[in-house]
């Protein structure tokens, strides 16, 4: 399209009023916006001590010396030299260059190349971009004004209030503040320090974008993760593709993970491990959550605690699992609520809840625990086992303490007292003390296994020796009352001491079992798990 604009100077005659001399005429043409003189392309000079044509250069090329200003639209240039392309609307620059892009954005650099027609300024050596919210420096950078791009192919430094970022490769969007990092990245704020392949920062919200491999290093622990975000102003993190948190001894792996710093509040969700390498332990779940500052975390949804050595592996399992710190960020205690039980080749258990003190390696069981240890099966209001080496070293059975090892089809030996003291050697139990109204039934039997008759004994207190989990002898403490029945003439009243009770179906009896609710083998569905309160874990230290 075009346009003419006719522009008349005159002088009108009073008298007659008819022009009686004609200046002159200007004429322009305007063809869209790209023409070479289109208003939005020209190139102003607005200040230069010296401004010449150089003929060496071209008829099209000034020469501008001393306090130079150019100017295009709304961005002004400043320079010491300039060489101006009036055919091309091009020039380069030379000292103390400063471009200022609406009175927002100014780049300074020793040496430019701009061209008016694309709006592409090159900077050259030592560039520094500023604006309301961060400082670029880099030693070559290329501008565009129409997208309001800046981007630089070689190392660059942006600083943003208290955070530096490093890369090799960047590109700025200017009217969106973000940065597009790549190769090298390098996120360095005052309590830590964060490590990418491609990232992506907010000048203005002062938040990282992940798009790649990534490493967080704080001064007391350190996250990985492969795609996330990480608002430094509020310390705050989302983590996903292989996310993982961990200090010196612990370590948190997770599909997902949002972390706040500040308080140190985690929280994951999927396949959550934790690992603690000082207690040769590794807990997993579904979800889990951890307060640092409050010392303790938890996981739930098929949760399970492994606690390991170079010999054998117990594998435990239950609703919810709790693990306190201390100010050390150690782990000290390890507490399962409902439906536990556990499994290793020589040593078996469950109960309703269960704490595992890490710095006495005592573990507590309650609410219905039961016991198995190769043929003897321990039951008690609470049992207390501590664990030495990672293998049982002695246990305490308190209230209704109850021994019970299958002697044939029908007979059971068995031990009953109010509470026992046992001790293991080699992983087997070998010594027992029976404290309080002692009661034993035990089927004697000759060296090649023939019966003898059924042992039936009381006393108030008893010692007793086991051989290969079989009983070997019976010492009386005091008041012993000993009866021996060959095996017909024992009454069938008196086979079974009170509160008898085989759970062997409870038994695990491989790995798998441990995540069965119920005696082993049945289908009984899952209950619900629900958050347990304080009032419950008060309880559960008591």
């Amino acid at each position: 399209m075009t346009n003419m604009i006719i522009v008349y100077f005159c002088r009108v005659n009073k008298a007659n009023l008819y022009p009686t001399k004609l200046l002159f005429l200007i004429l322009i043409t305007l063809i869209g916006n790209q023409t070479i003189f289109g208003q939005k392309t020209i190139i102003h000079i607005e200040k230069a001590r010296v401004a010449a044509y150089d003929k060496r250069l071209g008829v099209d090329i000034q020469r501008l010396i001393g306090n130079v200003v150019l100017s295009q639209d709304s961005t002004m240039f400043y320079c010491d030299s300039a060489y101006l392309n009036d055919k091309l609307r091009n020039f380069e620059a030379f000292g103390h260059v400063h471009v200022n892009v609406n009175d927002s954005l100014d780049i300074y650099s020793k040496r430019l190349k701009y061209e008016g027609e694309t709006r592409i300024a090159e900077l050259f050596d030592s560039v520094k971009m500023i604006d309301k919210s961060m400082i670029l420096r880099t030693e070559y950078l290329i501008y565009n004004r129409i997208t309001k791009v800046a981007s630089y192919p070689n190392n660059g430094v942006i600083t943003n209030n208290d955070k530096k970022l490093k890369s090799k490769k960047g590109y700025y969007h200017t009217d969106k503040n973000e940065f597009y990092f790549r190769e090298d990245v390098e996120l360095i704020s005052p309590d830590n320090t964060a490590y990418s392949d491609t990232l992506v920062y907010n000048t203005q919200f002062e938040t990282a974008w992940f798009h790649g491999p990534t490493v967080i290093r704080g001064k007391e622990n350190t996250i990985y993760c492969e795609y996330g975000w990480y608002d430094t102003k509020k310390d705050h993190a989302y983590l996903s593709r292989r996310a993982k948190i961990w200090s010196q001894e612990q370590m948190l792996e997770t599909d997902e993970l949002f972390y706040n710093r500040d308080v140190g509040f985690g929280d994951a969700k999927g396949n959550v491990k934790i690992s603690d390498t000082a207690n040769h332990m590794l807990i997993s779940g579904e979800t889990g959550k951890l307060w640092e500052l409050e010392g303790r975390s938890f996981i739930t949804g098929k949760a399970m605690a492994m606690n390991y050595d170079e010999k054998d592996t117990l594998f435990m399992h239950a609703d919810t699992l709790f693990v306190y710190f201390d100010k050390m960020k150690k782990a000290k205690d390890l507490f399962a609520y409902k439906h536990v039980k556990f499994f290793r080749k020589d040593l078996q258990g469950k109960c309703d809840s269960l704490v595992y003190k890490m710095s006495d390696s005592a573990m507590r069981m309650y609410d219905e625990p039961a016991l198995w240890s190769d043929k003897n099966q321990l039951t008690a209001d609470s049992v207390l086992i501590a664990i030495s080496n990672n293998s049982a070293d002695s246990l305490v059975l308190y209230n209704t303490a109850f021994i019970i090892s299958k002697d044939s089809l029908e007979n059971y030996n068995q031990i009953k007292g109010k509470n026992m003291v046992g001790y293991f050697a080699n992983n087997e139990l070998r010594h027992i003390f029976v404290n309080g109204n002692a009661q034993t039934i035990y089927w004697a039997r000759q060296e090649n296994h023939t019966l003898i008759g059924a042992n039936l004994s009381q006393a108030s207190n008893m010692s007793i020796l086991l051989n290969e989990n079989e009983i070997e002898s019976i010492t009386y403490r005091s008041n012993p009352n000993e009866v021996m029945y060959p095996e017909k003439e024992l009454p069938t009243d008196q086979r079974r001491l009170k509160g008898f009770k085989w759970l062997d179906e409870w038994r695990p009896k491989v790995k798998a079992d441990i995540f069965v609710i119920g005696p082993t083998g049945t289908s009984e569905p899952v209950e619900e798990v629900k958050k347990p309160t304080m009032m419950i874990l008060e309880n559960l230290e008591e």
